[in-house]
């Protein structure tokens, strides 16, 4: 049993529960007071203790190799799918089996675009959730483009260029140039610079061209956007800064300055950070910078303040606020 024993607790599973975002979620699951782990699923680490890889977790429970069509077997609250991208069909398909239906938060891209499921970036579109069952967990850098640009969407003209940055974390456990140290080392790696995944998800949910230029370096965690904006009317900096402190000011999870926010301090937090505000001379074209933990506010902390909101819960419940 996990360590959170309340007679109302949720029970959660995760699929997918080897990797770093696995072993936040976790982490973040195992401290809740509601939520109670009832399962995690790894091929790689079948058989050992959730304990030993994440000290965390003080329970009894054993990683297990479960068959995606296998996951109906257990009557869950809820599952969230760590897994990588066009591996969801299966596990969910499990899920439903046996007439079962849990909350599932998908952490890949295989639901993103799909009308039936909840977009879950709260702090942007929490409006929208009317109980969805099935929530699409938003990419990291796409959290944090839509961060930079939301206060400011209206004033938009044309493209919006985004410049990003990310630790090799992001690109998984799965060996590859993108988490392979000594070839990052002193080093910045561009790569899918035209149509990423995150550029068409972001340009869907805000309803703008965007064009955007990742890149991985040698850090392990967190990730910087710099997105330059071209505006239809000149604006001053006091009014930028007044969109963004209104917009994001009652959010915990959102902090906005005026200097521009560094990847090493908000490196393990769970919240994100803009700021950097500065415009041309002539007030129409903007540049604004947004950091996040590509693990936390990027994936594992947004699902679990989706599972709050989807079991009527405060959405930062069991979130460590600075």
């Amino acid at each position: 049993m996990a360590e959170n024993t309340l007679m109302d607790a949720r029970t959660v599973g995760i699929v997918g529960a080897r990797g770093h975002t696995g072993a936040e979620l976790i982490r973040l699951i195992a401290g809740h007071p509601r939520f109670e782990l009832a399962f995690v699923s790894s091929r790689e680490l079948d058989g050992q203790p959730v304990s030993a890889h994440v000290p965390e977790y003080r329970g009894t429970l054993h990683y297990a190799n479960i068959a995606h069509e296998s996951l109906g077997d257990f009557a869950v609250d809820a599952c969230v799918l760590a897994l990588p991208n066009g591996k969801s069909g299966a596990c969910i398909a499990g899920l439903l089996a046996h007439g079962g239906d849990p909350v599932i938060v998908d952490l890949s891209a295989d639901h993103r675009f799909d009308d039936d499921w909840y977009y879950g970036l709260p702090e942007l579109t929490r409006g929208r959730y009317a109980g969805q069952k099935h929530i699409a967990n938003p990419g990291c850098y796409a959290s944090a483009m839509q961060f930079a640009i939301a206060p400011v969407r209206d004033l938009v003209e044309g493209p919006v260029q985004c410049f990003g940055v990310s630790g090799y974390s992001g690109a998984g456990t799965t060996p590859s140039d993108r988490n392979d140290v000594d070839k990052l080392r002193d080093n910045l790696m561009p790569y899918a610079l035209v149509d990423h995944l995150h550029e068409r998800e972001v340009s869907r949910q805000s309803g703008l061209a965007i064009e955007f230029m990742p890149h991985v370096a040698p850090h392990f965690r967190g990730l910087t956007v710099t997105a330059n904006l071209h505006l239809r009317e000149p604006a001053t900096l006091d009014a930028v800064r007044a969109r963004y402190a209104e917009r994001y000011g009652d959010e915990p999870l959102l902090r906005v300055d005026d200097e521009a926010p560094w990847v090493s301090q908000v490196a393990g937090r769970h919240g994100a950070e803009v700021g950097g505000f500065t415009l041309s001379d002539d007030g129409r074209r903007l540049v604004v910078v947004a950091t996040l933990d590509n693990l936390l506010k990027g994936a594992a902390t947004q699902a679990l303040q989706n599972l709050n909101l989807a079991f009527g819960l405060p959405e930062t419940e069991g979130i460590p606020l600075e």
